[in-house]
């Protein structure tokens, strides 16, 4: 009985204190003005968090800061990062911290990418799309040692794809526009394979690192309606993902709620990989 009063306490306590509420943590969220990233970044604010919005552009990302809503009446602040680029990473990062003081999680959803498929694209084109990873890594790594300089715990989360898991079908791209880039592909899957191997490495650190691989998340006014059908006939719930169903995996990695989780790929498809 005394066991099951200990559970009974420590569920009671984790209800009350709201395991999804990110009040009090600051999240460097990047490639924040895009369809996804403005998505999360919405969310995680709406859920608390206190957000450090990073793009290419630093008009763009001032923007989407200023228009997030702040439940804590804490300001959102905005810095510029190319993450292809390993001075701007840095530079953008370090300002970052100059401007909040302390960072306590990472969201890397920033992406170039190039639509290039497998019959055309070059030698220089791919290995520029895998340099994604560089940054993803290079990035977790300022923070990792942020927070161990701290001594305090994080939450790192990279943006994955369903086709870092499957193959894209050929039929649903045929006529109609170049096939699923194979670059993208292999950025993918490298993707969820360093956020298992930094799990690993890292969690003696207490430093959490997981990955979100959404499905088929389309723009509001995608390129390609006939695309959009296609993919439809291969997703079991027969839909599109909409960018706000996102934001509820997100704010789970982020938050206590995922408390003992890392080194997991949560994929949000829609049941497309269940196939």
């Amino acid at each position: 009985m005394a066991i099951d009063r200990q559970l009974s306490q420590g569920i009671m306590m984790s209800v009350e204190n709201n395991l999804f509420d990110l009040s009090g943590t600051t999240i460097l969220l990047t490639g924040a003005t895009g369809h996804l990233g403005r998505a999360l970044a919405h969310g995680l604010a709406h859920a608390g968090a206190r957000l450090v919005v990073s793009s290419r552009s630093m008009a763009s990302a001032e923007q989407v800061a200023e228009e997030l809503a702040s439940p804590s009446g804490m300001r959102h602040m905005a810095t510029q990062i190319d993450q292809l680029d390993q001075d701007s990473l840095q530079q953008g990062f370090e300002r970052a911290v100059a401007e909040v003081g302390t960072i306590d999680g990472l969201i890397a959803n920033g992406h170039q990418g190039n639509a290039a498929d497998w019959k055309s694209v070059t030698s220089d084109e791919f290995n520029q799309q895998l340099q994604n990873a560089t940054g993803y890594f290079m990035l977790a790594r300022l923070l990792r040692d942020h927070l161990v300089s701290r001594s305090a715990s994080g939450s790192i989360i990279f943006l994955g794809s369903m086709y870092g898991l499957v193959g894209s079908y050929p039929d649903a791209y045929a006529g109609i526009r170049p096939a699923s880039p194979v670059a993208y592909h292999a950025l993918k899957g490298g993707l969820i394979q360093m956020t298992r191997h930094l799990a690993v490495y890292w969690a003696a650190d207490n430093i959490r690192v997981n990955c979100l691989s959404p499905g088929p998340f389309p723009t509001p006014t995608p390129a390609n309606e006939k695309l959009i059908e296609n993919l439809k006939k291969h997703s079991p719930m027969g839909r599109m993902g909409n960018a706000e169903e996102l934001v509820g995996p997100a704010i789970f990695l982020a938050s206590n709620a995922s408390s003992y989780v890392t080194g997991h790929n949560l994929v949000i498809d829609g049941g497309w990989t269940a196939w």
